[in-house]
C-alpha cells in the first residue's frame, strides 16, 4: 500500500501553527525568523508586515518597522542573506499579538495563496531586486509616520510585494508597488496641503 505523502505547509498555514506554539510571553522576531522554513527577504518582510497591516493593533508596528526597514535596505545593498541586528532581533511579539496577525493574514492575505504562481518574473530576480528594494524602503518609512490609521495601506503594500517575491509573481510585485507608491504620493499631497493651510492661519 503507498504511503500518502502529506503536501507541505503553505506559508500562511506555518504562521498559524507558530502563533498557535507561542508561550504567552511569545517569541522574540529572531525566533519568528528562525522559525520559518523560507529564508528568503520577501518571507521576513512579509511576516513582519502583517501587524503593521492591522489596524488599531497599536505598539506591534513600532516594534517591526524599523526591522523593516533594515531589511529593505539590505536588499538595496545587494546583500544575499537577510540578517537582523541584535537590537531589532531580540524584539517581542506576544502570542496574542501573533495569534491575531496569522489571523489576519488568512483573512486578507490567504487569496495570494490562490491566485499566486511564476508569471513576469524578471521582476523577482536579482536585476530588480534592488529597483523593488528602493520602492520598499520607501513603503515602510511611510509606516514610521506617527499618524493614526497611516501604517496600514503601506504595510499592506509591502506584504504584496514580498509574496510576490516569494512566489516569483512579478503581476503581484507590481500590483503592490502600485499600491503603495498611490499611498505615498496621497501621503506627500495632504502633508503639503497641511503645511500650506498652516502656514496661511499663522501669516495671515
Amino acid at each position: 500500500m503507498t504511503e500518502r505523502k502529506t503536501p507541505p505547509r503553505t506559508f500562511l498555514q506555518s504562521l498559524e501553527a507558530m502563533a498557535d506554539q507561542a508561550p504567552e510571553t511569545g517569541f522574540s522576531l529572531h525566533d519568528i525568523l528562525d522559525r520559518l522554513e523560507e529564508r528568503a527577504f520577501g518571507a521576513m518582510l512579509f511576516i513582519l508586515a502583517l501587524p503593521c497591516a492591522i489596524p488599531f493593533l497599536y505598539g506591534v508596528p513600532q516594534v517591526v518597522s524599523l526591522p523593516m526597514m533594515a531589511l529593505t535596505l539590505q536588499m538595496l545593498a545587494g546583500r544575499e542573506e537577510p540578517w537582523l541586528p541584535e537590537k531589532f532581533g531580540k524584539r517581542m511579539i506576544n502570542k496574542a499579538g501573533l495569534t491575531r496577525t496569522s489571523r489576519f493574514g488568512r483573512k486578507w492575505f490567504g487569496w495570494l495563496e490562490v491566485i499566486s504562481h511564476p508569471r513576469l518574473t524578471f521582476l523577482t530576480g536579482k536585476t530588480m531586486e534592488r529597483v523593488v528594494a528602493l520602492f520598499l524602503t520607501a513603503f515602510c518609512a511611510s509606516i514610521l509616520v506617527p499618524l493614526p490609521l497611516t501604517n496600514s495601506t503601506p504595510a499592506i503594500a509591502v506584504a504584496i510585494v514580498s509574496f510576490g517575491l516569494m512566489a516569483r509573481d512579478g503581476i503581484l510585485v507590481l500590483l503592490g508597488i502600485i499600491l503603495g507608491s498611490v499611498w505615498i504620493g496621497i501621503l506627500l499631497t495632504g502633508s503639503t496641503w497641511i503645511i500650506s493651510a498652516l502656514k496661511d492661519m499663522i501669516l495671515g
